[in-house]
């Protein structure tokens, strides 16, 4: 079994994966608290550093670079300073920057964290959320149109975090590029253009997005989220339902058969990016036409293990085969 799984994590680097979404700076200023204002009842924080990060449709990005595979990133930011900070940190991270678009139109956006120690104090988000123009629109979809006819994609990933550039325009004209190309597709929506993705063959929303979403009450027993995963087909016509249940694991659900996967006690740190991890190693199972039980399983470890370490990280690629070995050990 141990060499079944090492050969499976050495598939991953075959894999080029196109990442779809909203970016973003996660930015971290971290510092120590002495005392407090006399301003008014709030921490004064003596800054000691700043931390910028790659957020967002980035960070599926680093996640799938981690595991090994080759991602391109397609997004727009703004033409501010910020919008360099954050091309400034694709070298360093070994992405490749072609599918990224400038417009003066709108602001790159940023989640700046206040922290004392591991503690988060404060967020103050800088953000435009409104839709790409037509325009913009056209810039980026044409990119994407590019980059499929020249490289070898093998799953593409949309990252949706409601800043405005899935719109439903786009979605709809990269599903039908997808289904051009034979290629698979894992979304991970927001309320706004929930219903949008029809056609998509892997849809993973957490508990809270579909119960917000659906007329009836879903709860966390198999048949409930079996009829879920129904409703779900009915209205996107998808392949694969995976939905995230939080410190319940997660539930996963095909045309044949449904499962939940109980999560595995974990010294939670941070859940920050635990949804971007998920929906990495889940359309790396889709690409690789992986069983719906091992995807579930890579997936619920990935988002598990993410979540024991502070600020947004992506997964470690060692750390997941160790983890996976050990549950195959002990099952």
């Amino acid at each position: 079994m141990a060499m079944y799984e090492k050969q499976l994590f050495e598939r991953f680097n075959d894999l080029n994966v196109l990442i779809v979404g909203d970016v973003m700076i996660d930015r971290y200023l971290i510092g120590q608290v002495d005392r407090i204002s006399p301003e008014a009842p709030v921490p004064i924080v003596l800054q000691q550093s700043m931390d910028n990060r790659l957020g967002g449709a980035a960070n599926v990005a680093l996640n799938v670079s981690a595991l090994g595979a080759k991602p391109f990133l397609c997004s727009i930011v703004g033409t501010d300073d910020n919008a360099d900070v954050f091309l400034g940190l694709f070298p360093e991270n070994r992405l490749p920057i072609r599918g990224i678009i400038k417009s003066d139109s709108r602001k790159t956006t940023v989640k700046t964290r206040v922290m004392a120690g591991s503690q988060q104090l404060l967020r103050v988000d800088q953000e435009d959320n409104f839709d790409l123009t037509p325009f913009e629109e056209e810039q980026l979809t044409g990119s994407i149109e590019q980059i499929l006819e020249e490289e070898q994609i093998h799953v593409i990933i949309f990252q949706d975090y409601n800043k405005g550039v899935l719109t439903p325009g786009v979605i709809e004209k990269v599903i039908a590029l997808a289904g051009k190309h034979s290629i698979p597709t894992a979304v991970d929506p927001k309320f706004r253009n929930f219903w949008a993705y029809r056609g998509v063959t892997l849809f993973k929303p957490n508990l809270r997005e579909i119960r917000n979403q659906c007329s009836f009450e879903v709860k966390t027993t198999l048949d409930s989220l079996i009829h879920t995963a129904e409703y779900i087909k009915q209205q996107l016509e998808n392949s694969i339902s995976l939905i995230t249940l939080s410190e319940q694991g997660l539930f996963i659900a095909d045309e044949k058969s449904g499962l939940i996967v109980p999560t595995y006690v974990r010294d939670i740190a941070d859940v920050c990016g635990a949804g971007d991890s998920v929906i990495s190693i889940a359309a790396l199972g889709l690409a690789l036409d992986l069983d719906i039980a091992v995807i579930a399983n890579l997936s619920n470890l990935a988002g598990g293990q993410v979540c024991e370490r502070n600020g947004v990280v992506p997964i470690d690629k060692q750390q997941l085969f160790d983890e996976l070995i050990q549950t195959h050990n002990n099952s």
